[in-house]
């Protein structure tokens, strides 16, 4: 089971932990919304919670809850930057469909 982060991802959230003075690492999850069944949640975490499980990535700590992990585990989390828009792309290997406007997905 691994998440990893390219290096451009991981230079993205060492740069913004190191802006907001606190962080202990990503935590990244799922929840249920949108027209294909999942979507994506991403959030700088402040503190460990017991049942997380976490990896290591470019010296980045990443966060998942167990339940999570079922759906994005190999997923590696990418900082992409096409003309004046930039943010994170997922590359799970776990998708089988996206909805059209690319908010949720389906295993």
């Amino acid at each position: 089971m691994a998440i990893m982060l390219t290096e451009a991802a991981a230079r993205h959230v060492s740069r913004y932990m190191e802006r907001r003075g606190k962080g202990l690492g990503l935590r990244l999850g799922v929840k249920t919304t949108g027209c294909s069944g999942l979507a994506y949640k991403l959030e700088y975490a402040d503190e460990l919670q017991p049942e997380d499980v976490q990896f290591q990535s470019h010296g980045v700590t990443v966060l998942v809850d167990p339940k999570s992990l079922v759906y994005i585990d190999g997923t590696e989390l990418d900082f992409v930057r096409e003309g004046l828009n930039e943010g994170f792309k997922f590359n799970n290997p776990n998708v089988k469909s996206e909805c059209g406007c690319g908010e949720s997905f389906k295993v």
